[in-house]
């Protein structure tokens, strides 16, 4: 007798009749989460120091002497080499248009300055350290940037965690379906991890922060949450 397709959805999950060349093998397929919390141990930011001058060489000059004293700061805060590297530079001429004229020709914009944008992609492993960092950079002359991600130098761990909490929340799904459908579990078929992001997101705890110093930049450094999802195929015993 032929056994058309079984399906049932409950909480993300469902059972399957999976045919074959002759019969068919029935079976439950199941989708677990599993996440893991982890406090950052590692910032990354963006610090830009910005000058304009009416020449390109004015400009530049400004700009590399602030540069230079940030960057001699954020090695005397214990930053390597390694963590500091500059990430985007850029010389743009500044127009300034004239009014349109009614009648006859309009002139063309004329260049009035220039601006140098010099950027640096830092990595502060101390995070203590950081709102002293943002601080003195500011100081220094960075006047563009700032934004901060908060993440993991390995978060290799959590991940693995996540993965284990994921498999079980998919068994425990298979074993909740199949005793809500009356059938007997059999052994698993397939294990499948569905693609995520392993970007950290941020939750946020005010009582984190960091400002241990009066004149430091408070920084909240929260949480990163790390997340997986996997795919379970059980085998239904007849």
């Amino acid at each position: 007798m032929r056994v058309g397709l079984l399906a049932l959805c409950l909480a993300g999950v469902s059972v399957a009749a999976s045919a074959g060349d002759n019969d068919p093998y029935p079976q439950i397929i199941v989708t677990g989460q599993g996440s893991t919390e982890l406090a950052p141990d590692m910032a990354l930011l963006q610090l830009t120091v910005t000058r304009e001058a009416a020449t390109a060489k004015a400009a530049l000059d400004a700009n590399s002497t602030a540069m230079a004293q940030v960057i001699k700061s954020l090695r005397g805060q214990g930053l390597a080499e390694r963590d500091i590297q500059t990430s985007n530079f850029s010389i743009q001429p500044r127009y300034v248009y004239p009014p349109q004229q009614a009648q006859g020709e309009n002139q063309p914009p004329r260049i009035v300055g220039y601006t140098v944008r010099n950027g640096l992609s830092v990595r502060v492993r101390d995070l203590a350290k950081l709102g002293a960092i943002l601080d003195q950079s500011v100081t220094l002359g960075v006047n563009e940037g700032g934004n901060i991600l908060f993440t993991n130098d390995d978060p290799s761990g959590a991940i693995e965690q996540a993965r284990t909490r994921a498999v079980q929340d998919a068994a425990a799904r298979a074993k909740s379906l199949a005793a809500a459908a009356g059938v007997k579990l059999g052994k698993v078929l397939e294990i499948s991890e569905q693609s995520y992001n392993p970007e950290p997101m941020p939750v946020m705890r005010a009582e984190m922060m960091m400002a241990k110093a009066a004149d430091a930049v408070p920084v909240a450094a929260g949480e990163n949450s790390y997340q997986v999802s996997v795919n379970l195929s059980y085998a239904i015993e007849q």
